[in-house]
């Protein structure tokens, strides 16, 4: 190989790594993907949702920031897919050019509001929902600021007896992560379960009516509703247009009530 053709094969390689190198934007605006696996997500991923947005950014199981696409969460490898996160992300970064999002994958499939607690151990993951979602947090906030909490949970709690005393529950979890991440105002958006969960379980109406009502209770806090989006064949999870759907409901909210605040 002559000296020119390996200066041109050179020149070449640098240039598609340049190409293919992404710097982690510095103060990325953070937003924490919490609940349980309607918020990690089990819709099947499709070309879209492998498409990354040059604003959207996700951290990893490994702590390392990269380009977000679907499937975000790693609680159950077997089963994970698409939820609201990316499309929740895209839809907010299409509506303020100039934000740089981070999203934070916390949520584990299965879990009470119960083991969204300190200490508190997820046998079937083999994890601690909460503490680790705080680890998590804190290590994205070494690269930004915290945005917002994005919360979809309450399947396992729709039995008689957890229902009734969930509200109480919800309004110590949320007041706990804010006083935990120093973020006591910082937007907590809940959603509520689909309707195809409420169909097969009344219980599931009592939490949907308790995330309404929870709310108003929980200063900046705010209820996405769910109605009309299907499940994926299992009368549980979301399937993929309903996923990015539920996520754009989400990013309508902080649209609507103008809660994206940058900070200089």
């Amino acid at each position: 190989m002559t000296r020119v053709v390996k200066t041109a094969f050179f020149a070449l390689i640098v240039g598609i790594t340049l190409a293919f190198r992404q710097d982690v934007p510095p103060r990325l605006q953070l937003f924490l993907l919490i609940g349980q696996s309607n918020m990690a997500g089990r819709g099947v991923p499709e070309a879209e949702d492998q498409q990354p947005d040059p604003h959207v950014w996700m951290l990893t199981k490994e702590q390392t920031w990269v380009p977000a696409r679907d499937p975000m969460h790693f609680d159950k490898p077997a089963v994970i897919g698409v939820g609201p996160g990316l499309s929740f992300a895209k839809k907010l970064a299409a509506a303020y050019p100039n934000l740089n999002i981070g999203l934070v994958p916390c949520a584990v499939g299965g879990s009470g509001i119960d083991v969204w607690k300190p200490g508190a151990y997820y046998e079937p993951t083999k994890s601690y929902p909460y503490d680790d979602a705080l680890r998590r947090a804190r290590k994205a906030l070494e690269n930004g600021q915290l945005a917002g909490f994005i919360w979809h949970q309450g399947e396992s709690d729709s039995t008689p007896e957890k229902a009734t005393v969930y509200e109480d529950k919800l309004v110590e979890l949320v007041q706990r992560f804010r006083k935990e991440l120093n973020a006591p105002d910082v937007p907590f958006v809940v959603g509520t379960l689909g309707d195809f969960v409420v169909n097969r379980n009344p219980n599931a109406g009592i939490i949907n009516q308790t995330l309404q009502r929870a709310t108003k209770r929980i200063p900046n806090s705010y209820c996405v509703l769910a109605t009309g989006l299907v499940h994926k064949g299992d009368s549980t999870h979301f399937d993929t247009p309903s996923a990015r759907a539920l996520g754009q409901r989400y990013a309508e909210v902080f649209i609507q009530k103008k809660l994206v605040k940058i900070k200089p």
